[in-house]
């Protein structure tokens, strides 16, 4: 195992259990304060976007940035850095301050520093500032990546004392042509939740079009599996342009074992460090079949299995995962970047179980993340399931690296302490499958998921630490029926305080970005299993 992989993994497990032992704030000596730094910007911080900022010093001082920023030298994303600066001096540097949290913070020290408090995995900076006792600490090392110019930050033994930190705050992008019962405030940045919305729509639009031979309707409907179904064959061949054009490399995988068989849509770009290391995004694109004569006639929709649009389960998921490779394709990324549209999820696993199962020689998959049925879920009235695995003994949290990855991303880039705090207590009370069926305000469940019904399980079958993220499944009526459509979803999404289409936005939105991040997270530091 290389050194850099272990000293990086070791980032994710030490950096939610040191014990912190460093103060922030003004202090009486002669440490740098925060008016020190002055943080210059064309116009203003924004959140969920990639800026160019300017960190100007008045006094020798180190900044320590913990987001994302985009080194100099390899341009590659990476999880914060520290800067010198001596007495009048500046440093330009690209970061991703968080979409969802308008609140962030620097943390300023004396120059030449290498030792700095952070956060805990389950709070945010704000949380932080707050009481500082369950944080954690770490170090400043030189750029292990190829190409890399900026230190990276892992593990240390000390906080290396007080920190004076800058508060700021951002505003994320938003569309002019958009209301807040549109979802406006999750509709702009790098990446947002209004684009997966407008996907979904038209991939489910039932409007009659008599010149499409395959299905008759503008969107893409009746993708069932299926040997001669010309539907879809119809939407294999648009998923395909769709991620040629984002110019991603495409191969439509067929697989066949007697009378089984399944296609895959894949979309791949090289990894300029590590190509045999293939970091896989997936979702199925495959809808229940109609399969009951019941399922076509009013007032009995319900009780027929299958459904035309699938638009819960599984255009959703493939809506995002159309929206992740469009703002990927154009990122260096250390590992090769697979785009992944399963087929046959609903047969069996057919297509993620064939591609699993027929990785090229010398090839490994370094994580998976799968996107199924993402939508239902908060900030409507109910849980949002962020699962991971394998899962080892049902009683306690085997995968550790993992937890606490998607613990620190969304406690502080979508500001979902409270949520995730809630999560544990119902998890912990009943589980997984209540969180499936029941109705749960501000609930967001970070666990183990012992199931296998979806695309993770054949990459754990084969020894890939998951994530994935889902809502609402058995409790959902419109679940495998005719009645699976986007209007059905936002009627479900509706509360006394937002219109179900603008909860369905900020849904999409959470999960799209939470993805994401794991992703850049992933690329540099991949997850190990630890069972």
């Amino acid at each position: 195992m290389r050194s850099g992989y272990t000293r990086a993994m070791l980032l994710i497990l030490l950096m939610f259990s040191a014990t912190f032992a460093g103060c922030f704030g003004e202090n009486d000596n002669d440490a740098p304060l925060a008016s020190d730094l002055v943080v210059e910007e064309a116009d203003s911080l924004l959140g969920g976007a990639w800026q160019a900022v300017t960190l100007r010093a008045e006094v020798d001082l180190s900044v320590f940035i913990p987001y994302f920023i985009q080194d100099m030298g390899s341009m590659r994303a990476q999880n914060g850095t520290v800067f010198d600066i001596q007495a009048g001096q500046s440093q330009s540097v690209n970061v991703l301050f968080p979409p969802r949290n308008p609140n962030i913070v620097l943390l300023v020290g004396e120059y030449a520093r290498s030792d700095w408090p952070i956060r805990a995995a389950d709070e945010s900076w704000m949380d932080w500032i707050l009481d500082g006792s369950r944080g954690s600490s770490v170090s400043v090392v030189p750029n292990e990546d190829a190409g890399g110019m900026w230190p990276w930050i892992v593990p240390g033994p000390s906080s290396g004392g007080e920190v004076s930190v800058v508060q700021l705050s951002t505003e994320r992008p938003q569309r002019a042509d958009l209301t807040e019962e549109n979802g406006v405030s999750a509709s702009g940045g790098w990446l947002n939740g209004r684009d997966v919305y407008e996907w979904v729509d038209f991939m489910t639009d039932e409007t009659p079009d008599p010149l499409d031979l395959a299905d008759g309707a503008v969107g893409y409907l009746d993708r069932w599996i299926g040997n001669g179904n010309p539907a879809y064959e119809d939407a294999i061949t648009y998923f395909e342009g769709v991620m040629i054009g984002y110019g991603l490399d495409v191969e439509v995988h067929r697989f066949q074992s007697g009378t089984l068989w399944a296609v895959n849509i894949c979309g791949y770009k090289t990894g300029t460090v590590y190509p045999d290391e293939w970091l896989v995004f997936g979702a199925h694109f495959d809808i229940a079949p109609i399969a009951t004569p019941t399922s076509f006639v009013p007032g009995l929709e319900q009780t027929g299995y299958g459904t035309r649009t699938g638009a819960y389960d599984n255009s959703a998921g493939t809506s995002m995962v159309l929206t992740t490779a469009s703002v990927l394709a154009d990122f260096d990324a250390r590992r090769t970047m697979v785009f992944c549209l399963w087929s046959s999820e609903e047969e069996g696993l057919w297509g993620s179980s064939a591609f699993a199962g027929d990785l090229p020689d010398g090839v490994t998959v370094s994580n998976y993340l799968n996107l199924d049925m993402a939508g239902i879920n908060y900030p409507g009235d109910f849980a949002l399931s962020v699962y991971l695995g394998p899962d080892g003994t049902g009683d306690v949290i085997d995968q550790t690296g993992m937890y606490h990855l998607a613990e620190w991303i969304g406690a502080d880039a979508f500001d979902l302490s409270y949520q995730m705090e809630r999560g544990r207590a119902e998890w912990a009370a009943g589980g997984e499958e209540p969180l499936w069926q029941n109705n749960y305000q501000d609930v967001v469940a970070i666990y183990e998921s012992p199931t296998a019904r979806s695309d993770h399980q054949p990459f754990q079958d084969i020894g890939v630490a998951t994530l994935g993220w889902n809502g609402v499944v058995d409790g959902y009526p419109c679940y495998h029926k005719i009645c699976d459509k986007l209007p059905e979803m936002e009627e479900y999404m509706t509360t006394d305080n937002a219109t179900g289409e603008a909860n369905l936005v900020h849904s999409w939105d959470i999960v799209t970005w939470w993805a994401v991040y794991a992703f850049l997270h992933m690329d540099q530091t991949p997850v190990p299993n630890e069972l």
